[in-house]
């Protein structure tokens, strides 16, 4: 099987899997997003990744985004930066990415601020350590209402990744009644940003509606350059 054939396999592969899910859950697969994570992978495949349908598309690391954002810029693509981002990058984040999904520190959400739309995630932290992205439960209120309250900023609900040596099902259901908790002060913001490769079901079975999926799609990631 040539790679292209393997590509366009792990694909459906995991699209029929998020379909079973959600079905399971009693819910409609078209309300998921699904992101393809394409860190340390080249354009160039992302650039197959669109001739097989994908047009979310989610990167870790400023630098590698906005390299690939230029090179691929003749396509109709939707960014996800979804990486710890740091203050002094936001403002070259905001020019390609349509979203935001790792939003955890109030000098994070000043410098997003702009004239154009942008969708913002706020990260939790469900590990406890304080070295880890993202905020405390008790955090998440403040936070989101200072996006609430910037310019060009829209909330649209929370993200967060399931603890090692946790069970997955389990941390999803914190996400899940932190977004419920959400809502009472940002009834729109109903999005969850949750699950990647090896917990997806899990994530969509707790009301996950974007989906971060890297290696499940694309392969084993090449060595970082």
């Amino acid at each position: 099987m040539s790679a292209d054939a393997r590509l366009s396999a792990r694909l459906t592969a995991v699209d029929t899997a998020i379909a079973d899910a959600a079905r399971e859950a009693g819910r409609d697969p078209g309300e998921l997003t699904r992101i393809v994570v394409t860190k340390f992978h080249p354009a160039s495949l992302v650039r197959e990744l669109v001739g097989l349908g994908v047009r979310d598309v989610g990167e870790n690391r400023h630098q590698e985004a906005t390299s690939k954002a230029s090179e691929l810029s003749d396509l109709e693509l939707s960014w996800h930066f979804i990486g710890q981002l740091q203050s002094n990058k936001a403002k070259a984040v905001r020019r390609y990415a349509s979203a935001v999904h790792s939003v955890d520190r109030s000098s994070v959400v000043s410098a997003l601020a702009g004239e154009t739309p942008l969708d913002v995630f706020v990260e939790l932290n469900l590990t406890g350590d304080p070295g880890r992205g993202g905020v405390a439960v008790d955090e998440l209120e403040p936070l989101a209402n200072q996006v609430l309250s910037t310019p060009g900023l829209v909330l649209r609900g929370v993200m967060a990744v399931a603890p090692l040596g946790e069970d997955a099902r389990r941390a999803f259901g914190r996400v899940r009644a932190a977004s419920e908790s959400l809502r009472r002060i940002a009834p729109a913001a109903t999005a969850i940003s949750a699950g990647m490769s090896g917990d997806f079901r899990e994530a969509i079975l707790e009301g996950a509606t974007h989906l971060r999926i890297g290696t499940a799609i694309t392969g084993k990631r090449p060595d970082a350059g």
